[in-house]
């Protein structure tokens, strides 16, 4: 058995080129994975908020890039207690943009949307005890480096909405 290594080693040296090979093998980096821009048209959101409702502090959020900058986490607080979080994600397959939101409330959102014009509009149906709803929540950069983030809801399957939070992130110093 202590044969074998030496043996690879002079098998590496006598075969032209398989060395070379090897170590050329050893050395290429995978290429990085989520660098086409879909995937950082959402970072407009990125960054740590104080998140203001009426002209009130709601509560805090903050926004990060992880996983290979693949996904945008994010963690809410509010002033009273409630916390909740997402997942963020550019399916490159559908074209799409994904989140799942949960929260301390037992809260489970499953929206995809995408850009319309410079905000993000994500959407989905789920089942509440009154019957199926169509939540929308979009996004909109403002110039002031703020961002706009309206929350409505459907339960007519579309026809009306009514707004369940208009908040105003603010950045934090």
């Amino acid at each position: 058995m202590s044969r074998l290594p030496v043996f690879c080693a002079l098998l590496c040296l006598t075969v032209p080129g398989l060395a070379e090979e090897e170590k050329a093998e050893a050395h290429e980096t995978p290429p990085k994975p989520c660098t086409t821009a879909e995937y950082r048209q959402f970072d407009f959101w990125v960054g740590d908020w104080d998140v203001y409702a009426n002209d009130q502090l709601a509560g805090t959020n903050q926004i990060t890039r992880v996983y290979n900058d693949c996904v945008l986490r994010e963690n809410y607080r509010s002033k009273g207690g409630y916390v909740g979080g997402s997942w963020n994600i550019y399916d490159a397959s559908t074209g799409r943009w994904h989140q799942t939101w949960v929260d301390s409330a037992g809260t489970l959102l499953q929206l995809d949307g995408g850009l319309k014009g410079k905000s993000m509009v994500l959407a989905g149906e789920r089942q509440t005890a009154d019957g199926a709803v169509i939540d929308r929540i979009t996004f909109t950069p403002l110039e002031s480096g703020h961002v706009r983030q309206h929350w409505e809801l459907s339960d007519d399957d579309g026809k009306t909405w009514r707004t369940l939070f208009d908040g105003e992130y603010q950045r934090r110093e």
